[in-house]
């Protein structure tokens, strides 16, 4: 029987509550909502749930290792990572479940989140999204294999057609994936990259290389609170957290230096652009026909 854990990381979250409320008043299957409050104060005023479980740590290790601690207490045979600033689709969990082969990680259709009404905005969803060619040293990190919206993509592509289909990248406030895959994908790798950043990086290639796919599945949805100045931010980035792992994921990528130990022969940047081609920003000379 399937069960979902739902893994929080949070960090200074003042929207943690409504989130974890959200889950269980639109779960429509079994869940448990584990939420980690990594080196904060005060605890937020919750109801009192079954199954929910609230991780007090009183110093911040960061969200990998929030994500880590969550997973190896959770329950159930999937995990849903959520930003602690969301809402979630009425049955998300069924919806989710009913669609997730072994080796998938699937990214439900990602709407902006209206905190203050907590609903979501009626504005296009976020549905595709590309790896970026590493030739823009301004990007942030560096120059390297950034996460970007496709829009041009988005406003071509007819969801009801085609309701699940693969993504290139995703943005890591949502995911989901069978907890086994999430072991053998041996995530969330805090010593290469670091407390927080390229989550979806990780995720992505170490899926994609070993033989699996990133799934987008349209059916169900999450909304997302894009924070910003007004809401300020949860977890801090310093220059050196966002240097790490930028350049581990371009190595990693590459393959150079870092040559991933469950890739399969075939699975590779190559087949990665021209399996999505033609991707913006990147050379004709990765076109399938200059393979």
């Amino acid at each position: 029987m399937a069960k979902v854990s739902v893994i929080i990381p949070s960090r200074n979250e003042q929207f943690l509550a409504p989130t974890i409320h959200d889950l269980f008043e639109k779960a429509e299957g079994d869940i448990e909502v584990i939420a980690i409050l990594d080196g904060y104060w005060p605890i937020p005023w919750l109801d009192d749930y079954p199954n929910l479980e609230i991780i007090h740590r009183g110093t911040s290790y960061g969200m990998r290792a929030a994500i880590n601690k969550g997973v190896n207490i959770s329950t159930g045979t999937h995990i849903f990572k959520l930003d602690a600033h969301c809402a979630v689709d009425q049955g998300f969990d069924v919806k989710l479940v009913a669609d997730c082969e072994e080796d998938w990680v699937v990214v439900p259709r990602r709407y902006s989140l209206d905190a203050e009404e907590w609903k979501r905005r009626e504005k296009a969803p976020y549905d595709h999204m590309l790896l970026s060619y590493p030739d823009q040293p301004l990007d942030y990190g560096g120059a390297g294999y950034h996460g970007k919206a496709w829009r041009q993509k988005d406003r071509i592509f007819d969801s009801e057609k085609e309701p699940i289909f693969d993504l290139m990248s995703f943005q890591g406030s949502g995911w989901f994936m069978r907890k086994e895959y999430f072991r053998f994908l041996e995530l969330m790798d805090e010593e290469n990259y670091g407390t927080f950043w390229q989550e979806a990086q990780e995720i992505g290639i170490k899926c994609f290389w070993s033989g699996g796919m990133v799934k987008r599945n349209t059916l169900t949805w999450y909304a997302h609170l894009h924070k910003g100045r007004k809401y300020g931010r949860g977890y801090f980035l310093d220059k050196r957290q966002l240097k790490k792992p930028v350049r581990y994921t371009n190595e990693f990528i590459s393959g150079h230096d870092h040559k991933w130990h469950k890739q399969i022969p075939g699975r590779d940047l190559r087949w990665l652009v021209q399996h999505f081609w033609p991707v913006p920003g990147w050379p004709q000379k990765w076109a399938p026909e200059n393979g």
